[in-house]
């Protein structure tokens, strides 16, 4: 493939929505770079656009429109790629956008370098996507952006179809590579002077409906991998979060204290409607098992509000329940009306004002468990992998279990673990402050 004209051109590069979308882009990035492209720098116009976008709620196309015609605004004559869930759901949509001139969609997400024409503008915006039974290419992604941490892609889509998400739409069937070919690609970080991975996907915990290999044995096999001092498990649904893989990670060398477990919530009644795979007693087990086994762990909890079917009675169900958990953290989500979804079958929905205080009323919850599990660490040591600082900033980094620590970065360096005891709450009240002792 000639790529000669794309030596000295300048890319602009815009994603929006999870790590897996900035993980993606970030191997896009690398392949333009190494055709010849350099990123745009403050002030200059683009000559090629790439938008990786996101479609998980309502506000999340809004979004994507806003930046896509922004975009195309700020850098005319631009060749503009759209990709990513948004363009893959809503292609005729997005395609006519004036200033698009092509969409690409999740099997196409490797092909960029394939498909900017020579950098010629089309007429009018054309799309290539496949329907989402038919996405069978895995894009490899390992990325570091512009943090210390590394983010492995190690598995896409998902077989789940829960009543409120577009996710399978959008990216579909679950897939994976081979443990071999994520070993490699662990083995390069570690040979570029990474230290941390974080492993990212869809539904992380279906790894191997690809081949017949299990997430218990990647993780077993990323764990040999000499240079990684840090893994971090992502997200990982409660019904595949198994016994052995928290038993792995409370014994493991380099696999950190440290969970995100999407709930979405604390009703059975709910979870019957969401069409979850598991009850809230199950949960509970789940946290109850990572507590006895790591009582330091940072557990980070996914959970929706306001979904159809969530009556006054369900949420205060909920409510209660996750009050009672003993988790660090909680994302709380507003439910939004996907187009296609079969929650729009469920009548009883709920106000946009109900949704504003049940949220809330969770995050209250969420930043009192916060504060506490970070307090109880208050004069403890601790091991830091020291992270960028910004300009004239205090250097920051996090422990093992997941508390942000700020730092005086005249006596650390980047990419550094470096051992600290821990102090009280910095002024904005969201790290606390360390010494270095040793």
């Amino acid at each position: 493939m000639n790529t000669e004209y794309l030596k000295g051109k300048r890319a602009l590069f815009y994603t929006l929505g999870c790590k897996l979308n900035f993980s993606e882009t970030s191997t896009i990035a690398k392949q333009l770079a190494d055709a010849g492209v350099r990123v745009v720098k403050r002030g200059e116009q683009a000559d090629i656009c790439i938008i990786n976008t996101c479609s998980v709620t309502e506000v999340a196309d809004k979004k994507c429109r806003q930046a896509i015609h922004k975009i195309v605004r700020e850098n005319p004559g631009a060749y503009v790629v759209v990709t990513g869930c948004y363009g893959q759901l809503k292609p005729e949509e997005v395609s006519s956008i004036p200033g698009v001139d092509i969409v690409l969609g999740q099997d196409m997400k490797g092909s960029v370098l394939e498909n900017l024409n020579n950098l010629i503008k089309r007429d009018s915006g054309i799309h290539k996507t496949v329907k989402a039974k038919d996405i069978k290419t895995f894009v490899h992604s390992c990325s570091k952006g512009d943090r210390t941490r590394y983010f492995l892609k190690v598995q896409d889509g998902c077989d789940y179809y829960c009543t409120y998400c577009t996710i399978p739409f959008a990216r579909g069937h679950s897939r994976n590579p081979n443990i071999s070919e994520l070993v490699a690609a662990a083995e390069q970080v570690a040979a570029d002077g990474g230290r941390e991975i974080v492993i990212t996907g869809v539904n992380i915990g279906d790894f191997g409906k690809s081949n017949g290999e299990t997430f218990y044995q990647l993780i077993q096999e990323l764990d040999r991998v000499e240079g990684i001092a840090r893994y971090r498990i992502s997200s990982i649904e409660p019904n595949l979060l198994t016994d052995e893989i928290i038993e792995f990670v409370a014994n493991s060398r380099a696999f950190m204290p440290h969970f995100h477990i999407p709930l979405q919530s604390g009703s059975n009644d709910v979870l019957k409607l969401m069409h979850r795979r598991y009850e809230r007693e199950l949960f509970a087990e789940k946290v109850r098992k990572i507590k006895q086994l790591m009582p330091h762990a940072f557990i980070g909890v996914d959970v929706i509000v306001g979904t159809r079917g969530e009556t006054d009675e369900f949420f205060e169900d909920a409510y209660n329940f996750i009050k009672g958990l003993d988790i660090s953290q909680l994302h709380v989500f507003s439910y939004s009306e996907r187009p296609g979804t079969a929650a729009l079958r469920i009548s009883h929905s709920v106000s946009f004002e109900q949704k504003k205080l049940r949220s809330k009323r969770l995050l209250d919850i969420s930043e009192e468990k916060t504060d506490a599990f970070y307090r109880s660490f208050i004069g403890k040591e601790a091991f830091v992998l020291v992270e960028r600082p910004g300009r004239g900033k205090p250097a920051h980094g996090f422990t093992d279990n997941y508390i942000r620590v700020e730092l005086d970065a005249t006596k650390v360096e980047e990419n550094s673990i470096v051992k600290v005891l821990l102090g009280d709450f910095n002024d904005a009240g969201d790290a606390l402050k360390a010494t270095i002792t040793e």
